[in-house]
């Protein structure tokens, strides 16, 4: 019995041998996955940055042109009296 569970195993070895996976390819691995990591996570960071950076112009932007209107506004307002003021004065 003992012959034909060694003839077995070798059989089923040379069918289908075990790939171990040694130290080398171990290293390989780790260092291909360094290095992909060393490119990637600088180009993600940059991105990000500029994203929040161009949140932060568009939200100035928006209260800049909120600010011009009202500029405008005010200013017309300051014409309307000073217009009004000489009228009266005028009359008096």
């Amino acid at each position: 019995m003992s012959e034909k569970t060694e003839l077995l195993e070798e059989v089923g070895s040379v069918l289908s041998p075990k790939k171990t996976l040694d130290f080398t390819y171990f290293m390989y691995i780790i260092l291909t996955i360094s290095f992909v990591a060393m490119f990637l996570f600088p180009k993600i960071y940059i991105q990000q940055q500029i994203y929040f950076k161009s949140r932060d112009i568009s939200k100035l932007k928006v209260e800049y042109d909120t600010l011009k209107e009202e500029n405008k506004i005010i200013s017309a307002s300051v014409e309307s009296i000073k217009f009004k003021n000489q009228i009266l004065d005028t009359l008096f």
